[in-house]
């Protein structure tokens, strides 16, 4: 690389839960810069969550925190050109991209459903991944059974 890696920019905790994962979301999920919206869809998320949730020992929080979890891929599959040919090689996933890859798919999964609001939306994705189903967790799935199924070409990993 000619230049160096930029560094990691530090993220303030949000106002309520005074939580920087909670910010990271939100930020996810703005449109057009317009984060004090971001942030009410969100907290209106966790109020539904909250008020369709079954287990009363968790909080709303603790649900999110737990679907984001379980979103959350292990292995991937990256296209590498050996000899001429293309192959899928499993690799093991960074931290923070799991992180990063579990936000995009909760809040892209939320955006496609069939709902009436934003925060209808995602409380019902939060809710689905909370409980191991939904279409977020279908995709880990899918990506973890892609890895498997290329897990013979490993060796090109380099």
């Amino acid at each position: 690389m000619r230049k160096r890696r930029a560094k990691k920019r530090i993220l303030l905790p949000d106002p309520k839960f005074n939580d920087q994962l909670v910010t990271r979301f939100v930020n996810n999920l703005m449109w057009d810069g317009k984060k004090s919206l971001a942030y009410r869809i969100f907290y209106d998320a966790l109020d539904i969550v909250d008020e369709k949730k079954q287990d009363d020992e968790k909080s709303a929080l603790e649900i999110w925190k737990e679907a984001l979890s379980n979103v959350m891929p292990q292995v991937e599959v990256r296209s590498t050109r050996v000899g001429g040919a293309t192959y899928q090689i499993p690799r093991q996933i960074r931290p923070d991209r799991k992180v990063s890859m579990a936000i995009k798919w909760l809040i892209s999964f939320a955006r496609k459903r069939n709902e009436k609001t934003m925060a209808q939306k995602l409380a019902a994705e939060i809710l689905a991944a909370a409980k191991e189903e939904g279409a977020a967790v279908k995709k880990r799935i899918d990506t973890h059974k892609m890895a498997q199924a290329n897990k013979a070409f490993s060796h090109f990993r380099f």
